[in-house]
C-alpha cells in the first residue's frame, strides 16, 4: 500500500513537472514571436530612413552632419536589432537594443526639428509620405512592443513563481529583459500648456 502511495505522488511530480516544462517552453516562444512582430516593423523603419534622408538631402545641403548622424544611428540600430533578434531573452542584447534606439529616435527628433526651418522640404510631397508611413511605423512598433513586454511579463512570472521557479532554475529558464520605451527624460516631461 505504501509502495503505491509512493508511484502515485511520484507520477503526480512528474506530470506536473512536464507540464510546468510545457508551459515555460510555450511562454518563452510567445515572447520570441513577440519579439518577431517587433523586428519585422524596426526593418521596415529603417528601411524608410534613407529615404528620408535622401529627400531631405536636397534641401538640407548646410545640415550633412545631422544626416549624417541619422544614418549613423540607424546603422547602429540595425546592428543592435539583429544581436536582439538572435536571442530576445538576452538581457544585454535587449539592453543594446534599447540605447540604439533611443539615439535613433534622437538622430530623427533633430532631422524632423531642422526640417521645419525648410519649407519647401515640408511641403515635398515624397517627404511628407515617408514621415506619414515613419509614423504610422512607429505606432506599429508601440503596439507591438507593447504586446512583446507583455509577454515577457507572462514568461517572467512563471519563471519566479514557486515551485516552478526550481525547474526553471534546474532547465536554466532565466527572466528575459523587458524592451523599455526610447524617449529620453526630455521627452517623457509633461507639456506645459499656457495661455
Amino acid at each position: 500500500m505504501g509502495f503505491l502511495i509512493f508511484i502515485a505522488i511520484v507520477a503526480v511530480i512528474v506530470f506536473w513537472a512536464i507540464g510546468a516544462y510545457n508551459r515555460l517552453v510555450s511562454l518563452r516562444n510567445q515572447f520570441k514571436n513577440a519579439f518577431a512582430q517587433i523586428d519585422v516593423q524596426l526593418k521596415r523603419r529603417y528601411d524608410l530612413i534613407p529615404n528620408l534622408v535622401e529627400t531631405a538631402k536636397a534641401y538640407m545641403k548646410h545640415e550633412r552632419e545631422t544626416l549624417e548622424a541619422v544614418i549613423r544611428a540607424r546603422n547602429s540600430a540595425v546592428s543592435a536589432n539583429q544581436a536582439a533578434a538572435a536571442d530576445p531573452g538576452s538581457a544585454a542584447a535587449i539592453a543594446g537594443l534599447t540605447v540604439a534606439e533611443g539615439a535613433l529616435t534622437g538622430a530623427l527628433g533633430k532631422l524632423f526639428a531642422l526640417a521645419e526651418a525648410y519649407p519647401d522640404l515640408k511641403a515635398n510631397q515624397n517627404m511628407m509620405q515617408l514621415t506619414e508611413e515613419l509614423t504610422g511605423t512607429e505606432n506599429k512598433i508601440s503596439f507591438a512592443r507593447q504586446a512583446f513586454n507583455d509577454a515577457v511579463m507572462t514568461f517572467n512570472t512563471a519563471v519566479q513563481q514557486f515551485p516552478t521557479n526550481i525547474l526553471a532554475s534546474i532547465l536554466s529558464f532565466t527572466p528575459a529583459e523587458l524592451l523599455a520605451a526610447t524617449e529620453s527624460a526630455e521627452e517623457r516631461k509633461a507639456v506645459k500648456v499656457q495661455f
